[in-house]
């Protein structure tokens, strides 16, 4: 499995993740241990807006690939 599909499967997992304290964990391994990238910035609350807006843009004009596709690409990687 290649790192971008790996990715997603953790973004998915989370959307899905309810446990308030896992997410605590989760957050302070990414935002305050020493595996934390120095180059990494954390959006504004405006970047994430207009990342939003323009995805919504992509999907209302067929700008996106669906889970049964994506899977069926993610075998010739």
């Amino acid at each position: 499995m290649d790192l971008q599909t790996r990715k997603l499967n953790v973004i998915e997992y989370l959307i899905r993740l309810q446990d308030d304290n896992m997410i605590q964990e989760i957050e302070n391994l990414i935002f305050e241990s020493k595996i934390h990238d120095k180059n990494f910035q954390q959006f504004t609350e405006n970047d994430l807006l207009n990342r939003a807006i323009k995805s919504n843009a992509q999907y209302e004009s067929g700008e996106f690939v669906d889970q049964t596709e994506l899977e069926e690409e993610s075998k010739s990687w």
